[in-house]
């Protein structure tokens, strides 16, 4: 029987700007990609379940041949909640700036990412899934990233995007904040950190790599 892995989008489709945005789509394409051909079977979820919207910005209308159907899952979506994460070998959360909105502070992600962390099971995102991290505590009661070396889409390229007035928070400085070790390379650059459980990269160019890695992890 093959192992799962659970994938957790965001719901967010607008800012509280009212500016659109949502999942980036490569960070979910790419990852999902390598962990099927990897063997694994995939289930995806987000916190209200349903359709997924993708941010316009991370896609053209000339989209990748072999990603024809990949992209079904994000048509519909589980809840979250209806999930057991003790059915699963690892969670990956793909980025994208809806993530900034809804996955921090909600209760079921927080507890389902607990639930990987205290039981040594594999944590990986990319660019902003970690977003999902903040204010995570484990069984007890530290954050979740306190002294992992980690990474994510960072201040630098945040003010880089424009954006950086219109998000809750800074990534970068939030997660320092918690006591992570934020590690940042040029913006844009290819970046991947794998420390324990956890597997990150930094931005959009990482998701392969971050998916590779996860698997690699997975395997070992």
């Amino acid at each position: 029987m093959s192992e799962k892995i659970l994938m957790i989008v965001t719901n967010t489709s607008t800012t509280e700007n009212g500016l659109e945005t949502g999942l980036w789509l490569s960070e979910f394409v790419e990852p999902l990609m390598e962990f099927t051909q990897a063997g694994y079977v995939v289930h995806t979820a987000s916190i209200n379940g349903g359709k997924i919207h993708i941010d316009p910005n991370s896609y053209s209308n000339e989209l990748p041949k072999e990603w024809e159907g990949v992209m079904d899952p994000l048509d519909s979506t589980d809840k979250l909640s209806d999930l057991n994460p003790e059915d699963y070998v690892g969670v990956f959360l793909p980025g994208g700036h809806g993530t900034m909105f809804d996955l921090p502070g909600n209760e079921t992600v927080q507890n389902t990412l607990r639930h990987f962390v205290d039981s040594g099971k594999l944590v990986g995102a990319v660019c902003h899934g970690p977003a999902g991290f903040v204010g995570v505590k484990d069984k007890n009661g530290e954050p979740i990233v306190k002294g992992k070396t980690i990474t994510g889409f960072t201040d630098s390229e945040e003010k880089d995007t424009g954006l950086d007035d219109k998000m809750p928070f800074l990534l970068e400085s939030q997660l320092r904040q918690e006591g992570a070790e934020f590690v940042v390379k040029d913006d844009y650059e290819d970046h991947v950190e794998v420390d324990g459980n956890f597997v990150t990269g930094q931005n959009p160019q990482s998701s392969l790599s971050a998916g590779k890695a996860f698997v690699k992890a997975l395997k070992k």
